[in-house]
Parts: structure tokens; C-alpha cells; sequence
């Protein structure tokens, strides 16, 4: 529980001086804490009272969110009021009478200053300081400084951290850190060397950006706060909005903010106007404007700094215990505290955070205490004495120096020894070290050392560390930190974060694990696939579809109808294997959540034979750059791979509304459609072939189609006008023949076929070579020119007969003629018919009819044959004779317009008809705005001229006729009256043929109509659409025209392949001789049931050997592909610039470092020489002094000689790579928090424990719990290690020796073979280890004996009774690995420990006491958890046990 206030009186003035040092940006940790609980729903508004008012009170602007904020806070967050008005003997800076509290009689409540209650009672903060509800809170707006606004809240010191969190990510909407960084040092301004400053800055700034961490500072625009303050500030300044904020909060203390009357507000302050005013702001401080949230805590007194340190410790310590879940990876948001400079205060932060855990960044060069620690770190702990920290103190505290006592130099000592006896949580940051811009790396690897010196049972602590490098998306720290020699990953372990990494869209991560092993085979499997698909971001089309089915019925929509679905629909037998629910599933390797997802996948047979489609679909859906990039080119398929993707790309592009998000899709789709046509162009260099076999490969994968289907299904016209592709279809145009053959021959030959059996046309194949064969004749006739340029034949016949039909042999009775043109016309509607239900693909009806209807000439087609047999029904009625010739002849010319679709296949003629198509779409616009103008004169000049004409026929003539052709220069004569003839037209409208007279004056009979108004607006009317429209048509015109003409060839290759495919699939005979054809057709599917089977030129399926083969041969090429890009992207001029550049960057930065190096060593030097130096002066006194007693001097008067230590020793010693000897101390009973209490432990260090050292200033607490069973013995007799700073009995049983036993009972690893596992040449141990109920450690099963007892009570709780004498001759047999005093956290100077360590082995896996001892503890109580632990020095065990592990695998020769 935090302070509720202070009850010493401090006067200002020495608020001054004492500032410095009390007011260093501290964040002491938690000794006790107990307010860790998971945010539980906070207490919600209720009052509808406070709402109206609270809605009165704020702007009708405000939106709902803030409106929950004003009603949430009051009623959560409280501040602190002093309630009684005590007069303190301080006066303030303006000499008026303050509070004990010190705030003035007037700012307290009215009722403070009345005593009836308190009357006579000292001022005491725990009753005269009361909560209630807080009346700041709100935005916060820096007067003067532009738009920085913040956050800001006054909460009671008292306040629960739960609440907190739960202020800053569900109402500040924060998102959750990945890391908390705690910055804390001197609070008031220092100076930094500038290159130091920049460092720092830079490295704070990346780190926080990187892996979205949250920055924590006291707030204040001082010292190390503003340091961090003007860090966010240049980095906003420089970075894109796209790069997001960084979170910098700021705990301060509310009494000592200045200017705080500002931020007052009961209904929230939206914004509050902040002044930020350095120079009048006193012994006060001001709020730094740079950050961007601000936790202001009020223990109701004013000018006193500190206050805010318990509430951010908890603070900090609740949100380090919060769990993340992001991207499927769990993980519990590590904590690390950055120290600059600092004072007394900021020691007393480093020693709480180290000992609860929290790894901690020095940073060397920035003053003061962490200059200290920094030049001390690299001795071994016995080196630092109060002696050496009282020079450092007077060096570097010279100032000051005077204020240390004797015993504050000893605390001092005490707990930098402390300290650096966790070298594993401290690093220290020096600039020569880790070059510039480094502070990220050094703060990582700290949080990374830490986590690797934690104590973890196994594998879990690799797994924590690469989870924390996946969540700061850090892969540089994952390479050089987690993937080394010191740990072998299998690729199953990295299954889940190769999960969290997809979700979370980070590439390099997986690119990372796919260079460790990952295979991506093993790691796709169906259940993956679905927990993948319902993380998928909520944006995508995609999103909410669990069974995976669904999403294949969508990627059909996407790919095209000629696909297959890829994903099997579900039978009704398979529900548990494809509906999973799988929301709850989160990536946390500690739970057994997705890691038993992954285990119980394994053994599962996969469910498709492509998983590199399978993620690089979901990739691509996603828009997914980078990723879909890194898993296409693990994909085997790549050509139809990348065609697929493009498809895929354009179709969600037309269904985005983002147009950025459309334009970046296309782009993506254009260039993995250049990627196909780059593997394809190297394909069809080395082998035609095999490279055209590619394009008519069936795929399995992509829904048994081909790759040329996927390009036209895309629309790509690049691919599809490639060489490669083109010279494929031209060689499918010209079937069997050579392409070489004059188009002239072929006609020649159709004409007199016998020419075929000469050497005028020549075949490709060797079988058809032999003129007499008749092959030739087959071959001939069935190559898709020939079918052309003999339907091309049929259809010019057939357009003559139905011409000459119309205009000359046109007879009430029908003559044979026009019966040919029936006959004809029938075995077109056959053709067309089989063409709606030809279906090679098993596609369906419905699908086949759609595809069918897409097609413009279909429907052209139909649109003939419909107007045909119209126009013949009415013919053959005696009454609709006439109109019947009439609609055949509207059919005529449908018929005619056939003939533009023969013509694609020409080069020149084919652009031009694709130019007439995209025109008459313009031609569809301009007479939309044409119509305004035509009618819009029409009617005007027809209600001018004409008076209620009623005939329609002349109404439309008139407005829309008339007005049309006026465009085109027919002027009607009379709209001026010039040329107005009465004899035109009729007076009253009566005459059928004659339009109505204008009006005209009844006797003359002249026109009375405005003629100067009818001018003016024939002559506006002709402008705008003569001039106007028409040449805007024009333009319109000219557009398409050009934008067509820049991609002639292009177009005109991409549409010639309709035009081969359905030739090359039409049957042989032409109209209408093809009547024959389909008779056959309708004999082999109707009768014979034969299915319809697509040519093998155009779909072919390949041998599983050959196809793998093929594939093979294509991942070869796209390997070169994909090498040959990276080259050009090397050589390309601006990516050459970029890395001219960056290499100049580096080498100016190993310059600089050379010369911190270089003047670092020369440092080093001098002071290895002033020690020689002294050295050789000792050693010339000493021979003086045996020369003058004329003999020699003992052995033991030789001074030592000296030797000169280099610094890479320093760096070993600094790093604590080399192992410190075993103290020769107790350390764990020095421990200055007594374990179980609030007591605190005198400050022993190292060189004043033993009795025999004098210690005058030694005067520790005395501390004794209270014991029912307490046992009473000599209550003088002194620790016999020493002292541990606390007298009495503490929590043990009695003073004096406290017995103990602690049976480690020990077994060889084995393998499943019954092997025995080694570790560097060593065999490993297993160890019984229990776990007892309310402790969160494990320990070896023992412990304290009752007097008369054999065995420890807790040991008799782990076994059953009827095991407890065969378990005491184990211990007999056993080895007596140690007898006596235990370095216990419990000992005191008057009562220790004292225990018996044997060790129980047992060598044989089948000894029958090991079996007996595994099932008895089987039976144990269910609150005791009890395991057989792999024996390692991280085993998370009571230091003092682990001691015990040590020397038990000393004495069996064992791995530790």
C-alpha cells in the first residue's frame, strides 16, 4: 500500500536544496505487492442526474466516447483532500501561513479551517486527508506550442493500478505495450556530451518505435524526463504520420506540478490550456509538453517530490504482469528500466528493480550514480569496498559530497555490491562499445539477457525470448541474439511463432524461420489453415469465414469458373474435422493451447498436396506484399502461382472502395504477372517445348486448370502476347501443318484437295510425311485455319443466298432456295446449341450458359437467329407476309455484323474492330448528353412556334426529328419567317401529311412568333452541339483510338486466342454440311454416353514422373530468375547510389569509433602504468629498507608485482562470462528485506562480516515471529558466518542452530530406448523437485525437523506413511553431500540454519525403490505438485538448493 502522505515537516527553502537529490526521477520497485489481479468491470455510471448535468456542461460537439470518459472517471478515480487546516510553523515562498499539508488556509474546503471535530489533535495524513471523486482530467493543450495535446488525470496515490490500465487502453485508447521502458535518473537538468545525448536519443526513440513499447518518465520538463521529451519531439518532427506515435508517459506528483490550477476541472477538461512557464515556476516543476500522456498523483499535500514513486512502481509492476496477446503469440509484457546519471534516489530504484527481476541499462558518460556502477562493474564483488565507492562518491559527487555519512557510504557499498551480484540483469551501455544508434540493441539484448539467465524448466526460456523478438519484430536481435550455437531449434518448435509471424504480417520473421528449417509441408496443415483463416484481418473478404469450403467457393468466384474448388466440401460424416471453433485458440507456448493444436495436427495426413498455395493464398487476399513475395518463391508451381495471384489481385481490387488500396493491388498484380512472364521467358529460352507444355499443364493445385486459362482468365495481355505464348498458338492455329506454309497454298489446297498428297504443304510430323497417307487429308481438314477459312467460305455463301432471297426470290410461297437458308439457318442454331452445352470441364449448365452469354459475338449470334425466326414466322402468316420481310431483313444486317468477329484474326483489321467496339461506348455517353440538348430545343422551339398540336407522330417529329437533323444543316424554312410558306403546311393541324402552321396573324397570315428569340437559340443550339459536342465526340474518338492503337499488337494477340480456341474446338464440316458432325456428337454422348474431352493441344494432363519433372525444371529456372533480379537490382544506378552511401555512413561511423576506441585504451593504459608505477615504488622501499637492516626480508614482505590487465579482460569481467569464485560469505542472510515482513536489514558489506572485523556503526533491527511451538535456546549466540544485519530469532523456530535435512534424490535422463542422454560429453540427471501449495518456486522435498523427528514434515506430506521407513533406509545407503550452516534468507545474527544434504541416486532405470518411491508419490495430496526435472543450473529452485544440485553433480560426475 502506497503512503498517504508525509508527517515531517520540511520547510520550503530546504525544498530547494534537498530538491536534487529527493527529487530524482525515481521508480522504486515493489518490495510487497498485492494488487496484481486481472482488470475486473469497473464500477460504471449510473446516475442519469450527473449525466444531464455533465451533458449541459459540455459542448454539443462532443462525441460519446468523451461523454463515457466524463461519467467514468469521477466515479473510479479519486483525489486526495487535506480536510483539517493545522497551522505548520513553514511559511511559502510568499510568506503567508500554510497547512502541515502546505497548501494555503484558502485552498482547502471551507469546512477544513472549522475544528470542532479535530479540535485539539495533532495533524495526522491518514485521518485529515480524505479521497474523493477527481476534478482534473481530460485533454491537455501546451498554450503556445502549436497542436500538442495529451492526456492527463488526477488519481489518489492510493489508487488501484488496475484501474489505471484499464483509464489508458480502454478509455486513452492505448493498445497494450509490447515493452515497458522505464527511464529514470537525475530530476533536475544535467549535461550530456552531445554525441552521448544523440545516441541515446536516436537508440531510446527506435526501440520504443520498433516494437511499440511504452515510455515511462516523471513527466516533468527536467533532467532525464526532458531528455526523453525532446527525443519523442525530434522524431515526430522527422517521421511520416504512417510511422505512428510513441506512448511517453508521465507519472509526476500532483503537489509539485506548477501551474496545476489550470488543469482543474470537475466535468474534464476538453482541452485544458497548460502554460508552460520555466521561469517562474520556483521549487515547482512544469509539465514537459512532449509527452503525451500525464498520471498526476495527489497524496493531498503540496511540494513534495516523490509522492508519485509507490503508485508508479505497482504501476508499473501490474502492467509487466499483464499478458499480450497479438498475432497469436502470448507473452507477458516484459519490463526495463533505463538509468541516466541520477542521485541517491535513483540507486534505490536500480536495487529494487534488480531484485525483483527487472534487467536495468546503465548508461555510461551521463554523471553521477550511473557513472559509479559503471566503473565498478567490471571488479569482482570482493574488490568493491567502502573505501573504493567513497572515491568514486568523491570524484563524481563533488558537490554533494559532504552530505554522504559513514553510513550512507555503507548502504551505498551494501547494495552496489548487490547489485552486480545479478550481472545478468545489468548492462552497461558504453558508447565505444556499441557504436552509435545502438541503445535499442543494448536495451533489447538486456531484456534478452535477462530472460536467458531466468530459471526455466527446458525449452520455454528459447521460447520466450524468440516470442519477445517476434512481438518487437525485431529479426536483427533474433538472428544475432536466439539463433546461435547455443541452442538447436527443431522446426516444429518454431510452428507457433511461424503462425503469430503470418498473422502479424511480419516477413522477415518468416523468411527467418523458413532459413532455420521450417518446412512448410509439415507446418501447413488443415487446422493451421483454418486458425489462420479466423485470424485474418478483419478488413479482407475473407474475414468471419471458418470452414474453409466457404472460402473456396469465393476463390472460384475470384480465379474464374474454369477452376475447381481447391478446399473439399465437408461431408456430413467429417463435421469435427472441417467446422473447428477455433476464436479461443491463442499462440501462448506455455499454455497447451495452439502448441497441442500443432502436436495433435502431426499426425494427420494433409489435406492438399500444395501448401505453399495454401499460405500464399491467404497472403495474397490479405494484399499482403512481402509475405505473399517470400512464400511465392518457395512455391514449386510458380508460373501458375504467380497468374493466379494477378487474378486474384484484380478481382478483390474491383470490390475495395479504397481507391490507394485498389491502385496498390493492380500494381500487385501487374507485377507478379511480370514475375510469370520473367520465369516463362527463361523457360522458353532453354527448351519450346517443355516451356509450352507448361501453358497446358493441368494444375492440381490451382483447381485442375492451366496456366494460359489463369493469364486469359486475368486478362493478362502481356503474358498472353509474349513470343512464347504466341508461337504456341500459332502452331495450335495451324494444327499438324508447318506455320511456314503460305496462306495461299492452304486455299489451294481446299479448292483441289488432291494437291495434298504432293509437297505442297508440309507437316510437322515424321507420320505424315509419306504422301500416299491418308492422314494427311484428316490432318488437313481438321486444323483450325482450314475450319476457318472454310466456315469464312460457308458464311459469304450463305450471306449471297440470303441477299438474293430478300430482294429478288422473295415469294408468298417459299422456293428451294429459301428452304436452303432454313436448313442453313438450322444447322447454325445446332452449332450454336452445342456450343452452349459443350462442357469439357464438368463445369455445369449454369456456369456453361453464363460463360456463353459473356461472349459480345454470342450474343450477336443469338440475337440474329431470334430476328430470323421471327421474321420467318411472320412470313409464313399470309397477314404479317410484308412485316416479316421486313424483320428478315433487320436480321440481314445482324447477320452482316457477324462478319466483324472473322475479321479479329487479322492483324490490321482485328485493332480496328476493337476500336469500333470501345467507341460505340463513347458514342452511348455523347448521345446521352446530345438527347439533353435535341430535346430541350425541340420543345422550346415547339411550344414557340406551334399551338396545342396534338398529333404525336408530329410532336416527335418536331421536337426530336426536326431538332436531330438540324444539326446536320437541315434548317426548318420556317423558324425565322423569312422563308414561311402557308401552303406547307396546315392552318389547323387537320392534314395528315402537312405539320401544323406556327402561329400566324389572322388577317396577312404572317408569322406573329418572336423571330429574333427562335435565331437565338438556333444559333446557341447549333454552337453547342455542332461545335461543342460533336467535337468533344471527336476527342472522345481520338482518345480511345490512341489508347488503343499504343497497344494494337497486344490486344490483337490476346483476342486471336478466342478465335483459335473455338475454331480449334469446332467441328470440321461447315454449315451446313456440320450437320453432320453434330449427329455423330449426339451418337457418342447421347447413346454411347461418352463424355465431351478437351483437345490435348489446348489442357493436357501430364504423368505424376513427367509432371514432377516439368516442375522441377520450372523451380530450377525461377531460382535463376529470381538470382538474375537481384542482380539487376543490385546493378541499377539508385539502388548502387543507396549503397554507396550507406557504406560511407558505416565507415565514417567505424572511424568515429575507432577514435573512442583508441583514446578509451590510452585511458586504460595510463591508469595499468600509475599502477606498475606504485608497484615498482613499494618494491624499491622495501629493498631500501632490506638494504639498511642489512639482511633480507621475508617471503611474505615481497610486494605482489604488478601486471598489466588489458581491456578485452575488463570486457570478459563486464560481461560475466568469467565465473566469480564462490563468495566466501553468506550472502542470502543479507538480503536487506527480511522474507515475510517489512523489516529491513542493517547494510552489511562484504569486508564487515566476520565478528573480527570492527563495525562501530553496526546496529541492526531486532525481529522475532511469533511461534506456537517455539523452541527456546541461548538467544546471545552469534551467527557463526557472521553478520546478516537483523538480531533476534526472525521467522525460524528457535535461536541457535534451526536443523534441517534435504534428500536429493537423483536418476539418469534416459531416451524413449532406455539410453542414458548426454550434454557436452557429460550424463544428465533427473531431480524430484516438489512445489507447495501458496509458493511460486519449486524445492528439493525437505526441510526443517521437529525436535526428535527423522524426517521433515514436509517431506512426510510428499510421501505416503507406509513408505516413510523404507524412504529412511534410502537415506541411510545414501551420500552425505553436506553438513551444516545453510546461507538461508532466513538467518539472523542469533538463529540460522543448519541441514543434512544426502544424496539418494538411482543408477538401474528398474530399481524396484524407484518404482516404489514413483508410485507412492503418485498418491500424494493434489495441492503438492512433484516432477522429475532434467538437472541445469537454471533450474528454478531456491538458490541455496541449487547449491545442493551442484555438488551433487560434482560427485556423480554429471552435466550441470
Amino acid at each position: 500500500m502506497a503512503m498517504r502522505g508525509r508527517s515531517s515537516k520540511v520547510l520550503p527553502s530546504e525544498l530547494n536544496k534537498v530538491r536534487p537529490e529527493k527529487g530524482d526521477n525515481t521508480a522504486a520497485y515493489p518490495r510487497k505487492m498485492s494488487d496484481f489481479e486481472v482488470v475486473p468491470n469497473l464500477q460504471q455510471s449510473s446516475s442519469s442526474v450527473c449525466k444531464s448535468r455533465r451533458k449541459a456542461h459540455f459542448p454539443t460537439g462532443s462525441n460519446e466516447k468523451q461523454e463515457n470518459l466524463i461519467s467514468w472517471i469521477p466515479e473510479n478515480i479519486q483525489k486526495k483532500e487535506c480536510t483539517y487546516f493545522v497551522e505548520s510553523s513553514q511559511t511559502s515562498d510568499s510568506g503567508r501561513i500554510v497547512c502541515k499539508c502546505g497548501y494555503l488556509r484558502e485552498q482547502h474546503l471551507e469546512d477544513a479551517a472549522k475544528p470542532p471535530i479535530f479540535l485539539g489533535k495533532e495533524w495526522d495524513p491518514s485521518r485529515h486527508i480524505q479521497e474523493m471523486p477527481t476534478d482534473a482530467f481530460g485533454d491537455i493543450h501546451f498554450a503556445g506550442l502549436g497542436q500538442k495535446m495529451g492526456k492527463y488525470v488526477r488519481v489518489s496515490s492510493d489508487t488501484p493500478p488496475r484501474v489505471i490500465y484499464h483509464l489508458m487502453t480502454q478509455h486513452w485508447g492505448l493498445d497494450a505495450p509490447n515493452l515497458l521502458i522505464s527511464v529514470t535518473g537525475g530530476a533536475k537538468n544535467f549535461v550530456m556530451k552531445p554525441r552521448l545525448k544523440n545516441i541515446f536519443r536516436q537508440g531510446l526513440v527506435k526501440v520504443a518505435q520498433t516494437t511499440g513499447a511504452w515510455i515511462i518518465t516523471g513527466g516533468s520538463h527536467a533532467g532525464v524526463m526532458k531528455q526523453v521529451g525532446e527525443a519523442v519531439r525530434d522524431f515526430m518532427l522527422s517521421c511520416s504520420h504512417k510511422e505512428g506515435d510513441i506512448v511517453t508517459i508521465g507519472i509526476a506528483t500532483w503537489g509539485t506540478v506548477y501551474n496545476r490550477e489550470s488543469l482543474i476541472c470537475p466535468m474534464g477538461g476538453f482541452p485544458a490550456e497548460y502554460v508552460l512557464d520555466e521561469e517562474n515556476q520556483g521549487s515547482l516543476s512544469c509539465l514537459d509538453s512532449n509527452h503525451s500522456h500525464f498520471i498526476l498523483v495527489d497524496d493531498g499535500t503540496h511540494g513534495r517530490y516523490g509522492v508519485e514513486i509507490p503508485l508508479r512502481t505497482r504501476l508499473e509492476k501490474f502492467i509487466s504482469e499483464q499478458t499480450k496477446v497479438k498475432g497469436g503469440v502470448a507473452i507477458k509484457i516484459p519490463i526495463v528500466c533505463v538509468v541516466l546519471e541520477g542521485g541517491p534516489g535513483t540507486l534505490d530504484t536500480i536495487y529494487n528493480a534488480i531484485t525483483n527481476g527487472t534487467p536495468c541499462v546503465i548508461v555510461e558518460g551521463s554523471g553521477r550514480v550511473a557513472d559509479v556502477i559503471s566503473e565498478v562493474a567490471n571488479l569482482p564483488v570482493p574488490k568493491i569496498t567502502i573505501a573504493l565507492i567513497q572515491k568514486k562518491l568523491s570524484v563524481l559527487f563533488h558537490d554533494t559530497f559532504e552530505l554522504f555519512t559513514e553510513g550512507k557510504l555503507v548502504e551505498w557499498t551494501k547494495k552496489i555490491q548487490d547489485i552486480l551480484r545479478s550481472r545478468q540483469l545489468l548492462t552497461i551501455f558504453r558508447e565505444g562499445k556499441y557504436g552509435q544508434q545502438d541503445v535499442d540493441v543494448a536495451i533489447l539484448q538486456a531484456l534478452l539477457k535477462a530472460s536467458r539467465n531466468q530459471d526455466h524448466f527446458g525449452h520455454e526460456n528459447w521460447d520466450h525470448q524468440l516470442k519477445l523478438a517476434v512481438a518487437w519484430n525485431r529479426v536483427d536481435i533474433a538472428r544475432s541474439e536466439i539463433f546461435t550455437d547455443d541452442h538447436e531449434w527443431k522446426p516444429t518448435d518454431l510452428h507457433p511463432v511461424m503462425a503469430a509471424a503470418l498473422i502479424s504480417n511480419k516477413p522477415e520473421f518468416v523468411k527467418l524461420f523458413l532459413e532455420q528449417g521450417v518446412r512448410l509441408k509439415e507446418f501447413v496443415t488443415w487446422d493451421t489453415l483454418v486458425y489462420l483463416y479466423d485470424n485474418i484481418a478483419p478488413s479482407c473478404l475473407f474475414h468471419s469465414k471458418i470452414q474453409l469450403h466457404h472460402v473456396s467457393q469465393v476463390l472460384r468466384e475470384l480465379l474464374g469458373c474454369s477452376t475447381q474448388p481447391l478446399y473439399p466440401k465437408p461431408k456430413h460424416t467429417e463435421r469435427p474435422r472441417l467446422s473447428i471453433p477455433v476464436p479461443h485458440i491463442k499462440l501462448n507456448v506455455q499454455s497447451s493451447s495452439l502448441r497441442s493444436l500443432y502436436k495433435r495436427s502431426a499426425g494427420r495426413a494433409t489435406f492438399t498436396m500444395d501448401p505453399v498455395r495454401d499460405l500464399l493464398i491467404w497472403a495474397v487476399v490479405q494484399n499482403r506484399k512481402e509475405l505473399a513475395e517470400i512464400i511465392w518463391a518457395q512455391s514449386q508451381d510458380c508460373m501458375a502461382s504467380a497468374l493466379a495471384c494477378s487474378k486474384i489481385l484484380k478481382e478483390l481490387a474491383k470490390e475495395e472502395e479504397d481507391t490507394d488500396t485498389t491502385d496498390d493491388m493492380l500494381a500487385l498484380a501487374e507485377q507478379y504477372e511480370h514475375k510469370a512472364i520473367g520465369v516463362f521467358t527463361d523457360c522458353y529460352r532453354k527448351d519450346e517445348e517443355r516451356a509450352q507444355k507448361l501453358l497446358t499443364r493441368v494444375s492440381e493445385a490451382w483447381g485442375k486448370t492451366t496456366c494460359l486459362q489463369l493469364a486469359l482468365e486475368a486478362k493478362n495481355m502481356n503474358f498472353v502476347s509474349h513470343g512464347g505464348v504466341q508461337a504456341f498458338l500459332t502452331k495450335v492455329w495451324w494444327g499438324k501443318m508447318c506455320v511456314d506454309n503460305g496462306l495461299w497454298r492452304v486455299i489451294a489446297c481446299m479448292l483441289f484437295f488432291p494437291l495434298l498428297y504432293t509437297s505442297f504443304i508440309s507437316f510437322r510430323e515424321k507420320r505424315l510425311q509419306p504422301m500416299g497417307c491418308l492422314t494427311r487429308l484428316r490432318a488437313f481438314f481438321t486444323a483450325p485455319v482450314v475450319i476457318f477459312l472454310m466456315n469464312i467460305l460457308s458464311y459469304f455463301t450463305f450471306l449471297l443466298l440470303f441477299a438474293y432471297v430478300l430482294m429478288v426470290d422473295f415469294q408468298p410461297l417459299p422456293s428451294w432456295r429459301e428452304y436452303l437458308i432454313y436448313f442453313w439457318l438450322f444447322s447454325l442454331v445446332c452449332e450454336e446449341t452445342r456450343q452452349l452445352l459443350y462442357d469439357p470441364d464438368g463445369l455445369g449448365v449454369v456456369k456453361m450458359a453464363s460463360l456463353y452469354f459473356k461472349d459480345f459475338w454470342n450474343k450477336l449470334d443469338i440475337c440474329a437467329i431470334l430476328a430470323f425466326i421471327t421474321g420467318l414466322t411472320c412470313r409464313l402468316i399470309p397477314s404479317t407476309f410484308y412485316p416479316g420481310r421486313i424483320i428478315l431483313s433487320l436480321a440481314f444486317i445482324i447477320f452482316c455484323l457477324r462478319l466483324m468477329h472473322i475479321f479479329t484474326v487479322s492483324k490490321t483489321l482485328g485493332p480496328k474492330i476493337i476500336i469500333v467496339k470501345r467507341m460505340m461506348k463513347d458514342v452511348f455517353f455523347f448521345l446521352f448528353l446530345l438527347a439533353v440538348w435535341v430535346v430541350s430545343f425541340g420543345v422550346a422551339k415547339q411550344a414557340i412556334l406551334i399551338h396545342n398540336e396534338e398529333r404525336v407522330e408530329w410532336l416527335f417529329r418536331g421536337v426530336v426529328y426536326h431538332s436531330y437533323l438540324t444539326i446536320f444543316g437541315q434548317i426548318p424554312s420556317y423558324i425565322d419567317g423569312v422563308n414561311f410558306n402557308i401552303d406547307q403546311c396546315s392552318p389547323n393541324g387537320t392534314d395528315p401529311y402537312k405539320p401544323k402552321c406556327p402561329e400566324t396573324n389572322e388577317d396577312n397570315k404572317k408569322p406573329i412568333f418572336p423571330e429574333w428569340l427562335t435565331v437565338i437559340l438556333l444559333c446557341l443550339y447549333l454552337l453547342f452541339t455542332n461545335i461543342l459536342l460533336l467535337n468533344l465526340l471527336i476527342a472522345m474518338f481520338n482518345y480511345t483510338f490512341q489508347q488503343v492503337q499504343e497497344h494494337t499488337d497486344q490486344i490483337w494477340k490476346f483476342q486471336r486466342h478466342d478465335l483459335i480456341e473455338e475454331y480449334h474446338g469446332r467441328p470440321p464440316a461447315p454449315p451446313p454440311f456440320i450437320l453432320l458432325n453434330h449427329l455423330q456428337i449426339l451418337v457418342r454422348r447421347g447413346l454411347l454416353r461418352r463424355p465431351a474431352t478437351r483437345h490435348k493441344q489446348l489442357k493436357e494432363k501430364l504423368e505424376k514422373n513427367e509432371e514432377a519433372a516439368l516442375l522441377s525444371w520450372e523451380m530450377y529456372l525461377k531460382e535463376n530468375y529470381l538470382q538474375h533480379q537481384q542482380c539487376q537490382q543490385k546493378q541499377n544506378t539508385e539502388q548502387k547510389i543507396r549503397d554507396i552511401a550507406q557504406r560511407v555512413d558505416i565507415l565514417a561511423e567505424l572511424l568515429d569509433l575507432d577514435r573512442v576506441k583508441r583514446t578509451g585504451l590510452v585511458e586504460q593504459r595510463l591508469v595499468s602504468l600509475e599502477e606498475q608505477v606504485h608497484q615498482s615504488a613499494q618494491a624499491l622501499r622495501w629493498i631500501t629498507r632490506a638494504l639498511q637492516d642489512n639482511g633480507f626480508g621475508s617471503s611474505k614482505d615481497v610486494p605482489p608485482v604488478g601486471s598489466s590487465k588489458t581491456s578485452e579482460m575488463k570486457e570478459v569481467q563486464l560481461e560475466g562470462k568469467a565465473e566469480e569464485s564462490q563468495p566466501p560469505y553468506h550472502v542470502l542472510a543479507r538480503n536487506l528485506l527480511y522474507p515475510g515482513s517489512h523489516t529491513l536489514r542493517f547494510p552489511v558489506p562484504d569486508e564487515k562480516v566476520p565478528w573480527e572485523v570492527d563495525f562501530p556503526l553496526y546496529n541492526p533491527p531486532v525481529y522475532s515471529a511469533e511461534h506456537k511451538d517455539m523452541a527456546v535456546q541461548d538467544p546471545f549466540s552469534p551467527n557463526p558466518m557472521g553478520r546478516t544485519g537483523l538480531r533476534g530469532r526472525g521467522t525460524l523456530h528457535c535461536f541457535g542452530p534451526n536443523h534441517a535435512l534435504h534428500p536429493v534424490v537423483t536418476r539418469w535422463r534416459r531416451n524413449s530406448d532406455g539410453s542414458i542422454i548426454r550434454k557436452s560429453l557429460k550424463k544428465m540427471l533427473e531431480v524430484l523437485v516438489a512445489q507447495y501449495p501458496l509458493s511460486d518456486v519449486w524445492a528439493l522435498p525437505g526441510g526443517s525437523l521437529e525436535p526428535g523427528e527423522t524426517l521433515p514434515l514436509k517431506l512426510k506430506w510428499i510421501l505416503r506413511r507406509e513408505f516413510w521407513p523404507q524412504f529412511q533406509n534410502l537415506l541411510k545407503q545414501g551420500t552425505e553431500i553436506h553438513k551444516g550452516y545453510l546461507d538461508d534468507p532466513r538467518n539472523t545474527d542469533n538463529a540460522w540454519v543448519e541441514t543434512v544434504a544426502v544424496s539418494v541416486h538411482f543408477d538401474n532405470q528398474n530399481d524396484v525403490e524407484m518404482k516404489r518411491l514413483n508410485s507412492f508419490l503418485q498418491g500424494c495430496d493434489p495441492e503438492l505438485c512433484i516432477r522429475w526435472q532434467v538437472l541445469d543450473k537454471r533450474i528454478p529452485l531456491h538458490a541455496n538448493h541449487k547449491e545442493l544440485l551442484r555438488k551433487v553433480s560434482a560427485l556423480l560426475g554429471t552435466y550441470y
